[in-house]
């Protein structure tokens, strides 16, 4: 346990800041379950609308540094992949 005042509140900090990263992960994963449901499901049209949208949240989420930019692009890609091999 912390003992100085300062180590107080840099143990609240990031506890603060853990709290906040782990709910851009959820957010993350929810995007990424949304745009394989609708691959699923089998609409091109709505996984493509799907996919523009949850490419914003995952590009946001990789910019914060939560996850690597190189994590973002592979889930990107083959959610992208996956929705071109529909055809």
């Amino acid at each position: 346990m912390a003992n100085s005042a300062q180590a107080r509140k840099r143990a609240r900090q990031a506890d603060k800041q853990r709290e906040h990263n782990a709910s851009l992960r959820s957010e993350l994963r929810t995007a990424i379950k949304k745009v394989k449901k609708a691959i699923a499901a089998g609409d091109k049209a709505a996984a493509q609308s799907v996919f523009r949208e949850s490419t914003s949240t995952v590009d946001s989420i990789a910019d914060k540094k939560i996850i690597h930019k190189n994590k973002a692009a592979r889930h990107k890609s083959r959610l992208s992949a996956a929705i071109k091999a529909m055809a």
